[in-house]
């Protein structure tokens, strides 16, 4: 759809997801609290990598549960080694591919997705994908750093714009709800699967 496709960041980069200030820089606090979740949802996070933001989540769900998602075996024995290190324990892990994150039809309340979709070399086969992965009224939230704004200190091969994502997000079914502006950098991009049956 007009979009050139970024390379995927490897395991090796696993620290930068990890630094510690990450949170002040990016708001990262501010995103977990806006997740429209309930204690016993299920969520996906797709690209999950070090499970930075799963165990984050999974304590906002402690009758739900977090699916770390990640094409990276290096990424997702991270987060097995964090569980068993006293970490969150309602976070499960899936090996998914380029093309299918392996989520179970119909089974989830939320998709989250950190500057990860951009990445995606497959990204309507994967759109495909997490819809079905969806329940009926589910939800994707689309975290990418703003590509209208010059001053994010990023390459333009990893931002998207609105518009951009909204037309992607669009051609897969998906009904763009609401966009966040209360991060310093990126947008905070939710959009529904509709409650009828499809």
């Amino acid at each position: 759809m007009g979009r050139e496709i970024s390379h995927v960041m490897g395991h090796l980069g696993a620290n930068w997801l990890e630094r510690p200030d990450r949170e002040r820089e990016e708001r990262t606090d501010r995103l977990v609290e806006r997740l429209p979740l309930q204690p016993d949802s299920i969520v996906a996070d797709i690209g999950a990598g070090t499970g930075y933001f799963s165990f984050r989540i999974a304590k906002r769900v402690p009758e739900g549960r977090v699916l770390a998602v990640d094409i990276q075996q290096e990424m997702l024995d991270i987060i097995e080694a964090r569980k068993k290190a006293g970490y969150p324990q309602n976070v499960d892990t899936i090996l998914g591919s380029e093309r299918d994150p392996m989520l179970p039809g119909g089974s989830v309340d939320l998709i989250l997705m950190v500057d990860a979709y951009h990445e995606f070399f497959w990204p309507r086969e994967m759109g495909e994908a997490m819809a079905r992965g969806l329940k009926p009224g589910g939800r994707i939230v689309l975290i990418e750093y703003r590509g209208e704004d010059p001053r994010v200190p990023i390459k333009p091969l990893h931002k998207m714009t609105e518009k951009q994502a909204r037309a992607e997000m669009e051609v897969l079914g998906l009904q763009w709800e609401s966009t966040g502006d209360f991060l310093p950098q990126q947008h905070f991009l939710v959009f529904r699967r509709p409650p009828e049956p499809w």
